[in-house]
């Protein structure tokens, strides 16, 4: 399982900026209401900067900052205690100084941060011996179509087609390939505002053809 204790089992970033785009897409088919998604995606955060964001609607969020060829997570567990956070940044590259230390990071929280950089190598800082649900939160970049599928059939109950979420469909979207309204229908029933998909798509940056 992957964890702060156990980030080398976390993807390259190229791998994690596909995974988080792959359920941001699959979250925006199973609720077209952005605030009830768990996971959200904007490709133009900045010019140079893409963002990911998980939020469970109780307190818990995780914020992903891609800047290029590097990446740093901050996550925020409202149930566990916060470690120093200078001591959870200790050796943090001095270009996501910024975002970790500035907003909306810094009124969110911290309770774990891992980074990565060109050398794929992740990294945290000085973490004492204590639980940070990291876990939790960090399994889904597993890489693995059938833990989403686990996870949103549970969340989005009776958002989905009776038959259950297809992991054919899952697989596909994970392997980023170009979504179709055959592939969309897979998933769900109908889809109410076809336009207001498209614009999400747009904002993840995720290929579709609807034609």
């Amino acid at each position: 399982m992957i964890s702060t204790k156990d980030h080398i089992l976390l993807p390259d970033t190229n791998k994690l900026r596909s995974i988080c785009k792959a359920i941001s897409v699959l979250d925006a088919i199973l609720s077209q209401e952005w605030e009830y998604r768990y996971y959200s995606y904007n490709n133009k955060w900045s010019d140079h900067e893409e963002f990911f964001e998980m939020r469970d609607g109780s307190g818990d969020q995780m914020l992903v900052l891609f800047a290029q060829n590097d990446c740093v997570i901050n996550g925020f567990a409202h149930e566990y205690k916060q470690q120093d956070k200078q001591k959870l940044s200790e050796n943090l590259p001095s270009i996501f100084n910024e975002f970790i230390f500035g907003e909306p990071v810094n009124s969110i929280g911290t309770t774990f941060c891992l980074w990565t950089t060109e050398q794929k190598n992740w990294h945290t800082g000085k973490l004492e011996n204590v639980d940070d649900n990291s876990e939790e939160m960090l399994n889904i970049f597993d890489g693995d179509p059938q833990t989403y599928i686990d996870w949103a059939t549970e969340y989005f109950e009776e958002s989905y087609k009776e038959s259950g979420i297809p992991l054919e469909t899952v697989k596909k979207i994970y392997a980023s390939q170009i979504l179709t309204k055959k592939m969309v229908l897979s998933i769900v029933d109908e889809v109410e505002d076809w336009e207001q998909l498209e614009a999400d798509l747009n904002e993840i940056g995720y290929p579709y053809n609807f034609d």
